[in-house]
């Protein structure tokens, strides 16, 4: 038996990406015992992830804190006396971490985050638009320097089925013969965001279908505010903030029929449960390796023949051009005929 620690601290959609990788990893090596070190909060992620898989929560704004705060939690870790360190972020916390750990002869491996084929893809002249290995793989590609090559065929938290329905039906209502469509119309960044007048047409089209019941996934005061607004105009429309915590939210995202999303977080919370999803691309593009585990292409919505897409790896930047035409020119009726 090894015990494998593995790190990655953020961001929500990452950590998620991580998922597949170590749930076949657990399936794979169930003689292995293994260990993920992230943000306290993202723990229900992993939840339903098999018995070899445990989890240590890091408090990066208390007590593990700046360099005083990660000897500290080095020094936790060291107890717990692992014997291999996969390292899927590579940031200083991690690298930190990393370089403690081959002092003391531990093996340790690092992800390759491949940023010189991403930089030709989202440069502004004379782009290189190659597909570049998926996140999964390179996560994969982490363990295998360790010496435990994974087969990636992880299908769904649930396995073959979906999430208790008795848990969130007290908050959804039964389902019946209706179809249930998520949307998570934000993101965390303004070239990620379809405009929310457009999604408002997306929502009415759906809303005013009976046998169609539309979920709203969001999160914030601003958000809430959108979602209030469109509720008064939609009775129909359901919005889940602060009605399910992220283990039942993740529940509910396996009974939907279909999630529609923007380059997000939650692209990869419904693919973790096997959802269909339909996501919408902007200023940031698939080839950069980030669409959910197990989607297709086929159902993405983007604007294919835009010179300057993409123009950033993240949706961070702000469009040179001033227009967002990458995501303004998306006609509703393309997003609409995905969805049916």
């Amino acid at each position: 038996m090894a015990r494998i620690l593995i790190i990655r601290f953020s961001a929500l959609g990452d950590v998620a990406m991580t998922i597949p990788v170590i749930h076949s990893l657990a399936v794979q090596y169930p003689q292995h015992e293994i260990t993920v070190l992230s943000r306290a909060v993202w723990q229900p992620l992993f939840q339903g992830l098999p018995a070899n898989v445990g989890f240590v929560g890091a408090d990066l704004t208390g007590k593990h804190k700046g360099l005083w705060g990660l000897n500290s939690l080095y020094s936790e870790l060291k107890a717990m006396h692992f014997d291999y360190i996969a390292d899927f972020h590579h940031v200083l916390r991690s690298k930190y971490l990393c370089l403690r750990f081959r002092l003391a002869n531990k093996p340790v491996a690092s992800i390759c985050k491949g940023r010189a084929g991403k930089k030709k893809l989202v440069r502004r002249h004379d782009k290189v638009m190659e597909n570049q290995k998926s996140s999964f793989r390179r996560y994969a590609d982490v363990l295998e320097k360790l010496g435990l090559p994974v087969l990636l065929n992880f299908s769904s938290i649930y396995g073959e089925g979906k999430g208790d329905f008795a848990e969130i039906e007290p908050v959804t209502g039964p389902k019946e013969d209706q179809k249930w469509i998520g949307i998570a119309p934000f993101a965390k960044h303004a070239g990620k965001i379809y405009p929310l007048e457009l999604q408002e047409q997306v929502i009415a089209h759906f809303a005013a279908n009976p046998k169609v019941k539309v979920f709203l996934f969001g999160g914030g005061k601003s958000e809430q505010d959108v979602f209030d607004a469109w509720i008064a105009k939609y009775p129909s429309v359901v919005s889940m903030i602060g009605k399910l915590n992220m283990r039942t939210e993740l529940n509910l995202m396996s009974h939907l029929d279909v999630m529609l999303s923007m380059d997000s977080a939650n692209m990869h919370l419904a693919s973790l449960v096997g959802t269909r999803v339909v996501s919408v691309w902007g200023a940031t593009h698939y080839f950069a390796g980030f669409l959910g585990y197990g989607q297709s292409e086929n159902d993405i919505v983007e604007i294919k023949n835009l010179e300057c897409r993409p123009c950033s790896v993240f949706g961070n930047k702000p469009c040179y051009r001033g227009d967002y035409a990458c995501l303004n020119q998306i006609e509703i009726s393309e997003i609409l005929k995905k969805i049916e």
